[in-house]
């Protein structure tokens, strides 16, 4: 393993004034969730709903989806790893490069990771080579994200359908990650998959889209009941704490519509400004469509910004990168202008 971090957010062992590291929402927490977890903490005392009802309703009204198909977790990682038990795969399908928690709970189970390299001269998009190579190892878990981290592509929803009826054929669960959905433009999910036959998966999580990812909150939408029992039997009791529930319940208040109408328009808006800048300094930008940008600069940026105190993600142990590759956070315009003017000072001979 490389000697950089395996995530970003490391502001605890580095001195960061500006961190571009993590990709949460750049508009910060609404102030109704801020609410919520100060009126949780009169609940403290007791134990929290181990079925975290309230919520369940609250979401699945939201997403138009039955309530037996929910399940929470603290926070997407642990319902990854919960899936990946429950499973128990001999074989998982992770195309490269992506997120590296699919690789860890890979490892956790003991599961042989079946590779898939995304080209860079192909845009990191996702090809008909993923069905040849699904046909020809029929692992019993896919996983995607949509959009992919650290590369911010967007796979169609007709390509995913697509893959979803492939992965019926070959007898695989598709887990798709779609923590950054939200901050997606047109934001092509695939909530209206679920209950269309028993081999997917949604991951999602409330850290990202409401800039929260201390208070640990994430859900699964499952195909069916009887999968999500399976896996609910991997996770802890009260695993799901009054913080997170409370704040779970006040970000999907109607409140927050606008909220996240907003977010969208930002993000767009300030990738672009972003993108456009990056590129007169020389540096070669991979498009995507998230609330982060992947890029490539031959300088050692990340140690040259950190001095600058300033945290970037050093993207050469995802599998699949090199060094030079980093990824960025959309964030707020003076805080990008305050990222670009140092990326500048550090390009100087």
């Amino acid at each position: 393993m490389k000697n950089k971090a395996i995530h970003g957010g490391d502001i605890y062992r580095n001195q960061v004034r500006l961190d571009f590291s993590v990709n949460v929402n750049p508009l910060g927490m609404p102030d109704g969730v801020e609410e919520a977890l100060h009126e949780a903490v009169s609940s403290v005392q007791e134990y929290p709903d181990m079925e975290a009802l309230a919520l369940k309703e609250s979401l699945a009204e939201k997403l138009a989806v039955p309530e037996e198909k929910l399940l929470f977790g603290n926070g997407a990682s642990e319902l990854l790893m919960a899936v990946v038990h429950a499973l128990h795969p001999t074989k998982i399908m992770i195309p490269s490069p992506s997120f590296y928690g699919y690789q860890h709970a890979a490892k956790a189970t003991g599961s042989k990771v079946i590779p898939l390299m995304l080209k860079e001269e192909n845009g990191f998009l996702l090809t008909e080579e993923l069905f040849t190579v699904l046909e020809q190892e029929r692992p019993e878990l896919l996983i995607l994200a949509n959009p992919n981290n650290p590369t911010g592509v967007l796979t169609s929803k007709e390509y995913l359908k697509q893959l979803l009826e492939k992965c019926r054929k070959t007898n695989t669960f598709l887990l798709l990650d779609e923590c950054f959905i939200e901050f997606c433009e047109g934001q092509d999910t695939m909530l209206s998959e679920i209950g269309k036959g028993d081999r997917l998966l949604l991951l999602r999580a409330f850290t990202k889209s409401f800039a929260i990812p201390g208070v640990r909150i994430g859900y699964l939408v499952g195909s069916t009941e009887e999968l999500l029992i399976r896996i609910r039997e991997q996770l802890p009791e009260w695993n799901l704490s009054v913080f997170a529930q409370k704040a779970g319940q006040a970000c999907l208040s109607s409140e927050n519509e606008a909220y996240l109408t907003e977010t969208v328009r930002h993000v767009k808006k300030e990738r672009q400004f972003l993108t456009e800048e990056l590129q007169q300094m020389g540096i070669r930008i991979f498009q995507g469509e998230a609330n982060f940008l992947l890029f490539y600069c031959e300088e050692n940026l990340y140690e040259k910004l950190l001095r600058r105190g300033i945290l970037i993600r050093d993207c050469s142990n995802f599998e699949g990168l090199s060094q030079g590759y980093y990824r960025i956070a959309v964030k707020r315009h003076e805080e990008n202008l305050q990222l670009l003017e140092a990326i500048k000072e550090c390009l100087k001979p």
